[in-house]
């Protein structure tokens, strides 16, 4: 774990803070309120031997300084919209372009870069709010924004979402973490077992951004409706050979909008990672651009060596009326929720 004097600091006087949650069978997380990321996630395999599974840096400098979305909750918008651009009943909003010619990740400084305000915690639980103000990266609204963490009696880490607004505004959040189930910094993740829920996935363009269609895995490398080995496909030319996989899958959703649903599993090294879900779509990254960075454990990351499992709304739905509506209005309350359950 991650030792909690060597993350303290302040940014625009707030006090970044480190939680410890305790979970089953010495399952354990750290939590910061900086960008309210995952700073580690202890977790025991089949013979009972822990190891840390999310990737990210022993100091709070680095977490400033190095791959400032690892473990993150992205927000105002997570993944791509087309040119940066949307329109809201009938008026054009402009977001910063930071991806090529697409907006990323809610922007110039995102939710990934705020301090939050701990609003609650308890042995196995903690609690933030972020308050995005009208104009924040240009969209509209005061939202504010609550985050839980909490490790359950079941073994997983649950992740709850909750917002409202003043105006009518768009958003979708998703928690960015960079898992290796290896333990982070032992190797890529050619070796690691996927299996995601899903009969359709969301073509892109040439900038990585979704067309509007809605298309079948069925006969292509999206398929992975039954376990696949990722090394058999993460360099298939079909995603980016030499980088890897970082597509939407459209998740299968069987009963109520609210109830998580099983969206995907992830087995290696003795240990089974299951994403639970109430959200639409699920982002698969492979870590494609992952810097040559030394980790937690003084091992170096690089391409391939985590696997980024985002439940989130479909990229670029402002702009797509068919896909699964983005829009948030004043009197209404968002909210979802991601589970990563680890099982025997």
């Amino acid at each position: 774990m991650v030792n909690a004097e060597s993350f303290t600091g302040l940014i625009d006087g707030q006090r970044v803070r480190l939680f410890t949650l305790h979970g089953k069978d010495g399952m354990t997380a750290q939590i910061t309120n900086y960008g309210a990321k995952i700073v580690s996630l202890v977790v025991p395999d089949a013979e009972g031997n822990k190891a840390d599974v999310v990737l990210g840096f022993s100091t709070f400098e680095e977490w400033q300084q190095k791959e400032t979305y690892f473990n993150a909750v992205i927000g105002r918008y997570a993944n791509r919209i087309k040119d940066g651009r949307f329109v809201l009943d009938g008026k054009e909003y402009q977001l910063a372009v930071n991806n090529g010619t697409n907006h990323l990740h809610g922007g110039n400084v995102g939710f990934n870069r705020k301090v939050w305000e701990v609003v609650g915690q308890t042995r196995y639980s903690v609690s933030m709010h972020y308050r995005s103000k009208d104009g924040e990266e240009n969209y509209p609204g005061n939202l504010d924004v609550y985050v839980t963490y909490q490790l359950t009696r079941d073994g997983a880490l649950a992740i709850t979402y909750e917002a409202k607004t003043d105006k009518p505004t768009i958003l979708g959040f998703t928690n960015h973490a960079y898992f290796n189930l290896q333990g982070e910094g032992n190797g890529d993740v050619k070796e690691h077992v996927l299996q995601v829920f899903a009969d359709q996935y969301t073509p892109f363009d040439d900038t990585a951004c979704p067309t509007g269609e809605v298309a079948a895995v069925d006969g292509t490398p999206m398929d992975f409706r039954q376990p696949v080995r990722i090394g058999d496909r993460i360099d298939d030319k079909f995603f980016a050979p030499g980088r890897g996989i970082d597509n939407n899958f459209v998740l299968r959703k069987q009963g109520a909008k609210k109830i998580p649903e099983l969206a995907a599993r992830l087995s290696a090294a003795g240990r089974t990672m299951e994403v639970w879900t109430t959200m639409p779509g699920l982002q698969v990254y492979t870590g494609n651009w992952v810097e040559q960075n030394i980790g937690k454990s003084g091992k170096q990351y690089d391409v391939q060596t985590a696997v980024c499992l985002e439940a989130q709304n479909f990229p670029n739905s402002p702009n797509i009326p068919t896909f699964p509506s983005p829009v948030l209005r004043p009197g209404e309350v968002y909210f979802e929720k991601c589970i990563y359950k680890f099982v025997k």
